[in-house]
């Protein structure tokens, strides 16, 4: 059951809105279900004798009667209560009682206090009411509203489990601020995909992503088409800012402003300048990739990204509680960077991850900043080097990412359970499938290719690599095979080899680095693993000659893997394991 609270100034306006049609005649039976008191309040929407307007004058009446000065400019209190979708449908008398515990809850009326201020609650749909209450008690006094939507919230929760109905997590106080159903009719009305807030929030979040201080911060905003407005002491410091969108602007034709702090808490000047006190992030990291890669920007920039990423791990996987929150401050910035740099097929999706994981970067354990540098330097980093197009080496780390992103996000899931942080942790769940569906559309070319590449390994150079897969993860290894990526890992190793490396001691580096239980497909996080570590390139490469190995005679296969002859190795001295001619 979720409550919404806003304010307005006509009351008129939304009863009219709430006793008509809707926006696409979705209202049906609009009617009173409770009052203030029954017998005062005319119902428009069962007596035809009535009308709208005799309802909005009696609501308002303790407002008029003030003199004009006294009177509140946000007079009209308005608060959906609406049950999750599944929930029965409840009976009018019921949702009386649901719009009876509210208004008392919240201190708009009392329960027994007869100069509390006049409500009523209309129903026009099986699944929520709409509570409307004017604000001016009957003895000219303001409610004392003081939290009301935490209130609010807290009595939905009672009402759940009282009725049987799904309980919802618990609220903490640190959600940024949801639009108002009159910024929502109004992005509708104008054909908007959102209100304007949300999409203020989002490129504000964007310009701070990396950002190495304040200046920047601001040229971010006006590079990304804002309107700004910054609020100067008489000094010519900066106290403050406001943001608004082209083309937003109220009846009397001005720009709309939202300031930081109504945007978001921590994107308010104060709590951004603490993000910054840090020190601003480096300006180059560095890359461990080769001079291909190197070449290759943003590619290079995701690959330090996901070493970054894999030791935020470790940090959420700690006790140290203020580092962990400050490491998701450091990812949320690392996705909004992702997020806007990523190429067109995984854009949408990473957009809604990082929205989604936004909410899981707040709560009321204070980060210790200088401990995310990492992470907003590899956020900076990204930004710096521009879009990623999506194919070849840029496809492939964009993938090579995601696949860690997504681990380190079930990495927040766990921290945040583990504190009681229900909301925190289901946005980090919703941000997990949005990522795994931006690393399925990310992965599918070069996991392809790769995958193609394994197939076409001769039988015998397959089967060593068996052997080297049940050696290392005996408990795994039958899964291993079965799995649709079996084939990608297996070209790998053979890159891995021709490059030089010992397969058995890569792969063992790979499964060592991190637990592999909450991977969705073992292959792929560590066909992965192996790039970064063996420092390949994030794409299959083709092998200059054929990979010549000595047929063995068939027999059954041995606990640990034999060396096989190379017909280009004379060596014969050599323990390991020959590789494939170069």
């Amino acid at each position: 059951m979720v409550p919404d609270i806003s304010t307005g100034s006509r009351t008129y306006g939304l009863l009219a809105y709430l006793y008509g049609p809707g926006r696409r005649d979705e209202h049906t039976d609009p009617h009173l279900v409770a009052a203030w008191t029954p017998e005062l309040a005319p119902d428009p929407g069962r007596d035809p004798t009535t009308t709208l307007k005799q309802l909005a004058d009696r609501l308002d009446l303790p407002v008029l009667a003030l003199p004009k000065d006294r009177r509140p400019a946000q007079h009209v209190w308005h608060c959906p209560v609406r049950t999750a979708p599944g929930d029965r449908h409840l009976t009018d008398a019921e949702w009386a009682e649901v719009a009876r515990r509210i208004v008392h809850a919240t201190g708009i009326a009392e329960e027994g206090d007869d100069k509390a201020c006049r409500w009523i609650a209309v129903r026009h749909a099986d699944d929520h009411i709409h509570i409307v209450a004017t604000l001016k008690r009957e003895d000219g006094r303001s409610p004392r509203r003081h939290e009301d939507g935490i209130r609010a919230q807290a009595e939905c929760r009672k009402i759940e489990k009282e009725w049987g109905l799904q309980i919802l997590n618990e609220g903490d106080g640190t959600a940024a601020q949801r639009p108002t159903s009159a910024e929502r009719a109004k992005a509708e009305r104008t054909g908007r995909d959102e209100p304007p807030r949300e999409t203020l929030r989002e490129h504000v979040r964007q310009a701070l992503a990396g950002a190495a201080d304040e200046d920047e911060f601001f040229r971010r905003l006006i590079e990304a088409g804002l309107r700004l407005e910054k609020r100067l002491a008489p000094s010519g410091d900066v106290l403050g800012y406001k943001v608004a969108l082209p083309g937003d602007r109220n009846r009397d034709g001005e720009p709309i402003w939202f300031p930081g702090s109504r945007l978001a808490p921590d994107l308010s000047l104060p709590r951004i300048r603490q993000r910054l006190a840090a020190g601003p992030p480096e300006d180059e990291p560095t890359s461990a990739a080769g001079p291909a890669q190197r070449a290759a920007r943003p590619a290079s920039a995701r690959r330090d990204a996901t070493r970054v990423a894999e030791e935020a791990v470790t940090v959420l996987a700690g006790d140290d509680d203020a580092a962990g929150a400050a490491q998701l401050v450091g990812l949320g910035e690392l996705l909004d960077a992702v997020a806007q740099t990523a190429p067109a097929s995984t854009r949408r999706e990473l957009a809604k991850a990082a929205r989604a994981f936004e909410r899981a970067t707040r709560s009321h354990i204070r980060a210790e900043h200088t401990d995310h540098r990492a992470l907003r330097s590899a956020a900076r980093g990204i930004v710096r080097t521009g879009n990623a197009l999506g194919k070849g080496e840029d496809g492939g780390t964009t993938a090579m990412l995601l696949s860690t992103m997504i681990l380190v996000t079930i990495a927040a899931i766990r921290w945040h359970s583990a504190r009681g942080h229900a909301q925190q942790a289901a946005a980090a769940r919703q941000a997990a499938q949005h990522l795994r569906a931006a690393y399925r559309s990310a992965a599918a070319t070069p996991m392809k290719a790769m995958r193609e590449q394994g197939r076409q390994l001769p039988a015998p150079v397959r089967d060593c690599y068996a052997h080297t897969v049940e050696a290392t993860l005996p408990g795994q290894a039958d899964h291993i095979l079965r799995e649709p990526g079996w084939d990608a890992l297996t070209a790998t190793l053979a890159q891995a080899e021709r490059a030089g490396h010992d397969p058995d001691a890569l792969l063992q580096q790979a499964v060592n680095w991190r637990e592999l239980e909450t991977a969705d497909s073992v292959t792929d996080v560590l066909v992965w693993r192996l790039r970064r570590i063996g420092k390949l390139p994030a794409t299959a490469d083709l092998p200059r000659t054929r990979v010549h190995r000595r047929i063995l005679p068939p027999q059954p296969r041995p606990p640990k893997p034999q060396a096989v002859e190379s017909t280009v190795r004379t060596d014969t001295n050599s323990s390991r394991r020959p590789g494939p001619r170069r």
